[in-house]
């Protein structure tokens, strides 16, 4: 069910509908993340399918309006015509029927918090024509099964029961509409249309907007819409799915790291329902699609400069790359990776500074268990470590219990079976995450190293229920947790060696030196901890304005160090320093981009 990908058809190009062929890269805010890593990869003549993209001025017009921009039906139409021509198959049509993953695609990139529909195009007639071309009708049953629960929930907000598999279609059927009124009656391309309808209305999801407000993205930004011609993990024992980093996203060594599902989509992955298998398994069960994989691995990390994080799929033997993108980290890799990188002359030092936030500084240097701590303490539970650092707090096992208790001054560790993108806000809100379920590519593993969140994945059924109210102590890098709160020590910025390398460079670029408190020079210093509102960002232009420096309350945090800038202090003092040194770092970088542009 390969594509026949004859790159000699006609163009596509409209006002909201671009093709993704590769003849050209257009930038990456008209077509987001996903789409841009598609037409970068068609650039490098690697195997991926074919896919069109409905761009973010669509999205900003819908969100205008309300409603789908004038003249899109058609361009989505054009875009499906073109797919066929590509593939040489019909869209859920005929005895060769295309099927399409509708997929969302910031500018920037946002791991899992809009929607994907897969396997659309699939219906009662196109599932046994896939049964008769395959010879496999239990594939063309789940993925039947996989689209309607999916776009159930996604496009019509329903949750229907998890479909028997022995159940005949009729039953099926009954469960469906139970659910979702309406759900199969509709033909394939209302569905695609309410699909990126859906897809759209997903960027103003209270999950969306919380983490583009965590993480300071605009909202204005929108998302695109990929729609790709479908292949299947599903399909046989030599079919798959899985995701590859360049190196460790943990620790930043140079080694691949990810994992492979086997007879599985992507959505089995990083939903966390499924702990998936090493690399070494896809190995010994598809060795060639396995060290192609390797060899695009090194093809793309050497052509964007930086730590991919791929998605792929292996349909019967054979690899297709869905997208790439520069990988989310834990804070030790990002520290890692930015001075390799440097060191290998990979990047330059303002690059590698630019690769490093204060805030993974910050969770790098915070406490750790103490010498024989652990040894000690009573392990109550053991996964996979899926974010480096020490979380202690209670147990709690909703969101929106963390968000609340955490609210209220406590130190909060949510417990669940997997988190999804609607479990953000209690990520936020919380010192570590556990999970029953799920690898080191789910959701709860992606997310907490987006965050710097202390994660263990995987501990096993029953976990949540037994930890429940319990104080832990989580350990991310080990992948344990430990009953009760243990005793930490403090890391020093100037005990590694990649720390003080980037310290070195910040010093030399910073507009605004950093001193430890020993070693603060003297002038007319503020010590913000004797004051009031000291602590209080809004109030430090005040307090600091026409000081040599200052010391103490939030002048070490980001807006604080914004602040002494604007002020025009000539030192702060502060430990560690690389954090704030970090800050002005990346406040001069962005004015003298601006200016630049201006």
């Amino acid at each position: 069910m390969a594509d026949s990908d004859d790159t000699t058809q006609g163009a596509l190009e409209g006002r909201w509908v671009l093709a993704l062929d590769g003849s050209r890269l257009p930038e990456r805010e008209l077509i987001g993340g996903k789409a841009w890593s598609i037409a970068r990869m068609r650039t490098l003549d690697l195997p991926v399918p074919p896919a069109f993209v409905v761009t973010t001025a669509a999205c900003a017009e819908y969100l205008r309006t309300g409603d789908l921009p004038e003249g899109l039906d058609d361009e989505i139409d054009a875009g499906i015509r073109w797919l066929e021509e590509r593939t040489g198959r019909s869209f859920g049509e005929g005895d060769s029927p295309m099927l399409v993953s509708v997929r969302s695609g910031a500018a920037i990139s946002m791991p899992g918090m809009m929607d994907t529909v897969l396997n659309l195009g699939i219906n009662e007639d196109t599932m046994r024509a896939l049964a008769a071309e395959s010879g496999d009708e239990r594939f063309a049953r789940d993925t039947y099964r996989r689209f309607y629960e999916l776009y159930a929930q996604i496009v019509l907000k329903a949750t229907p029961p998890p479909l028997d598999p022995d159940d005949d279609l009729e039953a099926w059927r009954e469960a469906i509409e139970a659910a979702a009124p309406g759900a199969t009656a509709g033909g394939v391309r209302d569905q695609l249309r309410d699909t990126v309808r859906a897809v759209f209305d997903s960027w103003t999801s209270r999950r969306a907007k919380r983490y583009r407000k965590h993480h300071d993205i605009p909202d204005d930004l929108g998302t695109a819409v990929t729609v790709q011609a479908m292949v299947f993990g599903n399909l046989d024992q030599r079919s798959g799915t899985g995701v590859l980093f360049t190196r460790n996203p943990l620790t930043g060594e140079r080694e691949p790291y990810g994992e492979y599902l086997p007879q599985a989509q992507g959505e089995d992955v990083v939903s966390g329902k499924f702990t998936p298998r090493t690399l070494d398994e896809m190995h010994n069960s598809v060795p060639d699609a396995h060290e192609q994989l390797l060899v695009a691995a090194r093809t793309l990390e050497e052509a964007n400069g930086d730590v991919q994080d791929i998605e792929f799929t292996v349909q019967h033997g054979v690899l297709y790359l869905l997208q790439a993108r520069a990988a989310k980290r834990a804070p030790a890799a990002a520290v890692r990776i930015a001075v390799d990188m440097q060191r290998d002359g990979v990047i330059d030092p303002d690059e590698a500074l630019r690769r490093v936030a204060p805030a993974q500084v910050h969770s790098l240097l915070s406490p750790r268990l103490s010498d024989g701590a652990a040894e000690s303490a009573e392990c109550v539970a053991q996964g996979q470590g899926a974010c480096p650092g020490i979380g202690i707090g209670t147990v709690v096992t909703s969101a929106d219990e963390a968000e609340r208790r955490a609210g209220e001054g406590e130190d909060v560790v949510l417990a669940s079976a997997t988190t999804s993108p609607d479990d953000v806000h209690g990520m936020l809100a919380a010192r570590a995450v556990i999970t029953e379920l799920g690898g080191s590519t789910s959701h709860a593993a992606v997310v907490g190293r987006a965050l710097g969140l202390p994660s263990v994945v995987g501990c096993g059924e029953g976990t949540v229920t037994a930890l429940a109210g319990e104080t832990v102590t989580v350990d991310g890098t080990e992948g344990r947790v430990y009953r009760g709160a243990l005793d930490v020590v403090v890391p020093d910025e100037r005990d590694d060696d990649r720390l003080r390398e980037l310290l070195e460079w910040a010093a030399e670029r910073s507009p605004l030196a950093v001193h430890r408190p020993d070693d603060a020079p003297e002038g007319d210093i503020v010590d913000l901890d004797a004051a009031a509102d000291g602590a209080d960002p809004d109030k430090l232009g005040d307090l600091i304005a026409g000081r040599d420096g200052a010391r103490g309350g939030a002048i070490a945090s980001e807006e604080g160090v914004a602040a002494a800038l604007a002020a025009g202090l000539r030192f702060i003092v502060a430990e560690p320093t690389l954090p704030p040194l970090l800050a002005a770092v990346h406040a001069d970088q962005t004015a003298q981009s601006e200016s630049k542009t201006d």
